[in-house]
C-alpha cells in the first residue's frame, strides 16, 4: 500500500477552510487534505505527518513556537495584506477568486519544485473528444483570457466563443472556470508554466 501525503488546513473560518480544502483536493488529488478549526485539533491528529500546513496568519502567530521549525512547509492564509513579520514565507490571499487561488497555488508549486510538474493521482484524466476549435478555446480560457480576447485571438465571433465555452462545460461535466483550467492542465492542453 502506498502512503498518500497529507496536508493540513488550519483556520477558525470554517467557510474559508472548506473552500480551500475543495480547491486543494482538485489541484493535488494525490494528497489527503484535512481541515482543522483550532490548534488543539491539529495537535491531536499527529501533526508531524503533514507535508504542508495551510494556516491562518492569526493561528500561526499564536503558535509560532510550534511552527517555526516547520516554516518551509507552512503557507499563511491572509486576507489580502502581506504580513511583514512572516516575510519570506509563502502567503496565500484567501480573498481571491477561485481562479486566482488556482494560479497562486500553481505558481507556489512551481517555485517550490521548479523542475517538476504538478503530479496527479490520475495520470490519464478523463478525456473527451474535443474539436480543434474547442481545444483552442479551452487553452485560452486556461491561460486566463476573457471571451473578447479569445474571440479576437481566434478571429471568431464573441457568441461563438460563448457557445464553445458552454459546450466545453457540458462535455467535460465541469461547473467553473477553475475546473476547466484544471482539466486543461491535467489533459495536457496547457503547461504549468503558462498558468
Amino acid at each position: 500500500m502506498t502512503h498518500r501525503p497529507s496536508i493540513a488546513v488550519l483556520t477558525p473560518n470554517i467557510l474559508t477552510g472548506i473552500g480551500l480544502k475543495a480547491i486543494l483536493e482538485k489541484v493535488i488529488p494525490m494528497a489527503d487534505v484535512e481541515l482543522y478549526a483550532d490548534f488543539e485539533q491539529l495537535q491531536a491528529a499527529a501533526p508531524e505527518r503533514f507535508v504542508h500546513y495551510f494556516i491562518s496568519a492569526q493561528l500561526y502567530r499564536l503558535h509560532a513556537a510550534f511552527f517555526a521549525p516547520l516554516r518551509r512547509r507552512v503557507i499563511l492564509l491572509t486576507s489580502g495584506l502581506k504580513h511583514e513579520e512572516e516575510e519570506g514565507m509563502h502567503q496565500l490571499n484567501v480573498c481571491h477568486s477561485e481562479e486566482q487561488l488556482l494560479h497562486d497555488l500553481m505558481a507556489m508549486h512551481r517555485g517550490a519544485h521548479p523542475h517538476r510538474g504538478m503530479a496527479t493521482a490520475d495520470p490519464a484524466p478523463r478525456t473527451a473528444q474535443l474539436t480543434e476549435r474547442e481545444a483552442d478555446v479551452l487553452r485560452l480560457i486556461a491561460e486566463g483570457k476573457i471571451n473578447k480576447e479569445i474571440a479576437d485571438e481566434l478571429g471568431i465571433a464573441l457568441t461563438t466563443v460563448i457557445t464553445h465555452r458552454r459546450n466545453l462545460m457540458e462535455k467535460l461535466r465541469v461547473r467553473s472556470v477553475a475546473e476547466l483550467m484544471l482539466y486543461a492542465l491535467h489533459a495536457g492542453y496547457v503547461k504549468h508554466e503558462t498558468l
